[in-house]
């Protein structure tokens, strides 16, 4: 598995387990950096790419959400299972704010991630929907560098 693709997978973890445990994503991101590979629990080492998608996502979370809320078509955030809404930021974050990845490959990443990760249904939701942000990107990034 490339680097990056490993990265957003170790991403994924942390704001995942953040929003199951209920606690604050950069607080757990720092205890994870803090921790080598051989930590109780096995957990992998987080890598710098890892870390900015952390951050980065929790930077633009509040504009991120907007967003998914706004396109996600019979579905409301709260609605998602809790692993399609933080690959789904990921995604976003990637397409909007992280002009070294490709834009196809940001989708690719997240369906690959919900094809491993979630439903049966999730990947083509995730596609959907990331191709929808990816449509409007054009009028998207002017007030998504808000």
């Amino acid at each position: 598995m490339p680097a990056r693709s490993k990265a957003r997978k170790r991403a994924l973890d942390i704001l995942f387990e953040a929003e199951i445990r209920g606690e604050p994503v950069l607080t757990l991101l720092d205890e994870r950096l803090t921790q080598d590979g051989s930590a109780p629990g096995g957990r992998p080492p987080v890598s710098g790419y890892a870390a900015r998608l952390v951050r980065g996502v929790q930077a633009h979370r509040e504009r991120i959400d907007e967003l998914l809320a706004e396109h996600a078509r019979g579905w409301s955030l709260d609605r998602m299972p809790a692993v399609d809404r933080n690959i789904l930021r990921i995604g976003a974050y990637e397409l909007l704010w992280a002009p070294d990845v490709p834009d196809a490959v940001a989708i690719s990443e997240a369906v690959l991630l919900a094809r491993e990760l979630s439903t049966d249904e999730s990947p083509a939701f995730v596609n959907g929907l990331l191709a929808r942000i990816l449509e409007l990107k054009p009028t998207l990034t002017p007030a998504a560098d808000e």
